[in-house]
């Protein structure tokens, strides 16, 4: 359903935020993100109003999540989990599996199309096809072949990617490890995303009588809807506004 009359209390509730689609607009490249202006402003508002029960989930290293928040420093998860900073900066890592035989065995697939890309991260490999749109089908039956052949990956399906991510971590668990930790313990949680890599993110939340909000269109379980970033900019200026200063 739209979200309608709904405004997060900053003092009871925890607030969490995916990255790319959700506060940013997809760029044609993933290092190609632009932040709108005052979006950090806004961030700092919150995290100060949350007391810090605010975190970044997003399947973006966390290096990089700093890089273009500089010099907001939030509570943030990278990697769908597999790396995590709590609000007071301490930071965890779970093992990474191996992703040296996949990038063997896309490296050749990848090399046939240049409008293709192979990123690395921790744990992780993205093939991008933002640039091949009409290598969808190719690019997800490439990486579930490599996925037969290596183990502890699972297959994530987004937006102009498809990803092989370490399988025992997802944004849901990466949220129920924040809520066991202050100053999350014992508020709302809020979930915020925009692609399937997030549904369980809202999953989560919504199970412990929290919110879940899709960002745009498409099938989802969240159970409320903000048609696009800008959308999700303006709700959150007007909570800050309603809240007690």
């Amino acid at each position: 359903m739209p979200l309608q009359n709904r405004e997060c209390n900053f003092a009871a509730d925890a607030l969490f935020l995916d990255f790319d689609g959700t506060l940013v607009d997809l760029a044609p490249q993933p290092d190609g993100v632009v932040l709108s202006a005052g979006l950090l402003a806004l961030l700092m508002q919150i995290q100060q109003a949350t007391g810090g029960a605010l975190a970044v989930v997003s399947g973006r290293p966390i290096s990089q999540l700093d890089h273009y928040m500089a010099p907001l420093r939030l509570a943030a998860a990278g990697v769908h989990g597999l790396e995590r900073r709590d609000a007071r900066g301490h930071m965890m890592a779970l093992p990474a599996p191996d992703t040296a035989g996949l990038m063997q065995i896309l490296e050749s697939f990848v090399a046939r199309y240049p409008a293709l890309r192979l990123e690395h991260k921790r744990g992780a490999l993205a093939l991008h096809y933002r640039q091949g749109p009409d290598l969808e089908q190719a690019c997800i039956e490439a990486m579930r072949s490599a996925l037969t052949q290596v183990p502890g990956f699972t297959l994530l399906q987004g937006k102009m990617v498809v990803e092989a991510k370490a399988a025992m971590v997802d944004k849901g668990a990466a949220v129920s490890a924040f809520m066991t930790e202050a100053p999350f313990i014992g508020r709302r949680p809020w979930f915020i995303g925009d692609d399937i890599t997030d549904e369980d993110g809202f999953s989560r939340v919504q199970a412990d009588g929290g919110v879940g909000i899709k960002i745009g269109f498409g099938a989802s379980q969240a159970q409320q809807r903000l048609a696009s970033p800008a959308a999700l900019f303006a709700w959150l200026s007007a909570c800050v506004n309603r809240s007690p200063r």
